[in-house]
């Protein structure tokens, strides 16, 4: 089944590579997109487990769904994040 999720503190190509690389090596994920303009990730799967490990990635790398909590510590992570994504190849 495919989901979209809204998620918050996506702001650039770094972000959207960052998070197309993780979730991509999530092995129940695939069809991995990110929208950076729309701050939204689809992919499909295969169940509701499947969907809140990627859920849980997310927040992991900082960007967490817009019903989840957006603290201080997961906008560094974002950051992180982000230029992990623009220095990767």
């Amino acid at each position: 089944m495919k989901t979209t999720v809204q998620v918050q503190n996506l702001k650039c190509g770094g972000c959207v590579k960052t998070i197309s690389n993780k979730l991509s090596e999530i092995k129940e994920i695939k069809d991995v997109i990110v929208e950076k303009d729309s701050s939204s990730v689809s992919f499909d799967h295969q169940s509701a487990d499947d969907a809140s490990l990627v859920k849980e990635a997310l927040k992991k790398m900082g960007y967490p769904t817009v019903d989840d909590e957006n603290g201080f510590v997961d906008k560094a992570k974002s950051f992180m994040s982000c230029a992990s994504g623009r220095m990767s190849k």
